[in-house]
């Protein structure tokens, strides 16, 4: 290599890896909600490779189903966890006695879990038993995987995702009111991932009336080693407002009242991923109110043209541009002949 050229990244073994128990993890998303879904490896001293990932609620965390595997060789074994192992009994006994038990050396976690029963206290219980204990290799991976249970132990709300399909000119619908389909079959299909991985789809009554929608997850399908939950992979569906008796979202739940209030409750029955998919009327207040987490937004190679169709946010906007909302862009990526841009607001810290 010259002495200009670039030096190459490398990636350790840790990094290696953590990247393994992300993938386990990912296999659990639809299988462990509204648990966190975990990951985990366990290395022997041979060199031989354990992994797991959460089961259901009541069964076995990740960390003890890739104990399970190792058995014996668990023993002055690295152990790799995406998550910072459970402290407490809950539904299955504490994830730190069982390393404890096992007689493992060292436990790499990706992030520290915020749920006030954990909180640090995995990591005291390991350390105080003469376990080595690094935390932060695939930090930002795996808080992106993680981040609606982050977001909800943090607030005690779900994460709301607000996705929005436009043309260029940003219209979201015709004057008619017409808005299937603006995106192609590629770009849908990414939107009913956003669906299975949320735990709940909200739309205001008048989307219902209009496009009398489904909400459903019918043109997407996991890998095949994804776990499955037992109730297939539609969300919850949330209507704002009263839907018509023989619309076919029901069954759903019919909402009113302050959002902040509703977004309280639905996170106190478990609802870690809101998905809000409008239309205008109730996407502009969620933004209004600073009520979204992450904005998905899909556009069409389309000009609509003229002021008669409707507007991505709907409602009161900025008043000049001194009052522009901005946001940090975290992806752009093409979905068929569409594009996908995914950003979030800026935090009071980055401002």
């Amino acid at each position: 290599m010259s002495a200009d050229a670039p030096e190459m990244a490398t990636v350790t073994d840790d990094e290696r890896a953590m990247a393994t128990a992300i993938a386990q993890a990912e296999r659990a998303r639809f299988w462990a909600r509204p648990n966190p879904w975990v990951g985990a490896v366990v290395v022997s001293p041979s060199g031989a490779t354990f992994t797991g990932f959460t089961e259901p609620p009541g069964r076995r965390h990740a960390e003890r189903v890739a104990l399970d595997a190792a058995g014996a060789e668990a023993a002055g074994a690295t152990v790799f966890a995406t998550l910072e192992p459970c402290a407490h009994h809950g539904r299955t006994p504490p994830c730190a006695d069982a390393l404890i038990d096992a007689g493992v050396d060292r436990v790499v976690i990706g992030v520290t879990d915020p749920d006030p029963h954990v909180a640090g206290q995995g990591i005291d219980r390991l350390r105080a038993a003469g376990i080595r204990v690094d935390v932060g290799p695939g930090r930002e991976a795996v808080s992106a995987q993680l981040a609606p249970y982050l977001h909800h132990r943090r607030t005690g709300r779900p994460l709301v995702v607000l996705k929005l399909a436009a043309t260029m000119d940003g219209r979201t619908a015709a004057a008619d009111g017409s808005s299937q389909w603006i995106t192609g079959p590629e770009a849908r299909a990414d939107a009913h991932r956003l669906r299975a991985e949320s735990d709940a789809i909200l739309v205001g009554a008048g989307t219902v009336r209009a496009d009398d929608p489904t909400l459903t997850v019918r043109d997407w399908a996991p890998a095949d080693d994804v776990a499955r939950p037992d109730g297939g992979f539609d969300p919850r569906r949330i209507v704002l407002g009263a839907a018509p008796e023989q619309a076919k979202v029901h069954p759903a739940t019919e909402a009113g009242g302050e959002l902040e209030e509703l977004l309280d409750g639905w996170g106190s029955e478990g609802v870690l991923q809101l998905m809000v998919e409008g239309g205008a009327a109730v996407a502009g207040e969620f933004h209004r109110r600073g009520l979204v987490d992450r904005y998905v937004l899909y556009l069409a190679p389309a000009l609509m043209g003229g002021d008669g169709g409707a507007p991505l946010l709907g409602g009161s906007g900025a008043a000049t541009m001194a009052d522009l909302w901005r946001g940090r862009i975290l992806s752009v990526a093409p979905v068929g002949t569409d594009l996908r841009v995914e950003l979030r607001p800026i935090t009071p810290q980055e401002d």
